[in-house]
């Protein structure tokens, strides 16, 4: 007698636990279309369970000895907003100091940041010594606490597009003049200080490559075998 298969009875054990095709599709139709966004932010602020979805896929995400070393400030005040956005104007003008000749004049062109557009912003912090998680997996790589932060940050990102949310990550800010403006402690890291809010649209591509200020690498360069062969690039 024929024995009777079932359905993924001939698949491998980890394939019938994948999602649905269609759930798979928006997965990494989401990472595809996540975009930094430094334009276009509309006046009208997320309302409250919105941006509770968002800092929950953040707390969410994996961390290294389960020790969620993140932390949020949710800036809406104009006033602290205002005193962050001349932080990074005086930190702009001192990256723009260290290019020269067209390069300079394009990077003088860009536009590097939404915080006074955004109707709220966020500052994403990691506590590295927390004491949660007892340490594991920090001993030789420390760093591990900060990758941790990291991926609450992607977690939210991917949130944010799959909500129409847009978010913008400046970079282009002093950590100490953070710390004095948000009260942060010595022991906490400014990890991210995002723009979010609902945008008008959102690129096809990213701004910085639709600009011509570099272009994506293709992934058949950055994939290795066995070792790491640098000369392949």
């Amino acid at each position: 007698m024929a024995a009777v298969s079932s359905p993924g009875m001939n698949q491998p054990p980890a394939a019938s636990q994948a999602f649905a095709e269609a759930e798979r599709d928006a997965v990494y139709r989401v990472i595809r279309a996540r975009r930094d966004v430094r334009r276009g932010f509309l006046p009208n602020p997320l309302p409250d369970p919105l941006l509770n979805r968002l800092l929950k896929a953040a707390h969410d995400a994996p961390s290294v000895g389960l020790m969620q070393p993140t932390r949020f400030i949710v800036i809406r005040s104009l006033a602290i907003r205002r005193q962050v956005h001349a932080a990074f104007l005086n930190a702009n003008q001192e990256a723009l100091s260290r290019y020269q000749g067209a390069i300079r004049d394009q990077y003088a062109n860009l536009k590097l940041e939404g915080i006074l557009d955004a109707p709220q912003n966020l500052c994403i912090l990691c506590e590295p010594e927390s004491e949660q998680g007892h340490g594991l997996g920090r001993q030789t790589m420390p760093e591990t606490a900060v990758y941790s932060t990291v991926c609450a940050i992607q977690n939210l990102w991917l949130a944010a597009r799959a909500e129409g949310v847009g978010v913008g990550w400046v970079s282009i800010l002093s950590p100490d003049a953070l710390r004095s403006i948000l009260n942060i402690p010595a022991h906490i890291m400014p990890v991210a200080y995002l723009c979010l809010g609902y945008v008008d649209s959102f690129g096809s591509e990213p701004e910085l490559e639709r600009l011509g200020w570099e272009q994506r690498s293709p992934l058949e360069g950055v994939v290795f075998e066995e070792t790491y062969t640098p000369e392949k690039r």
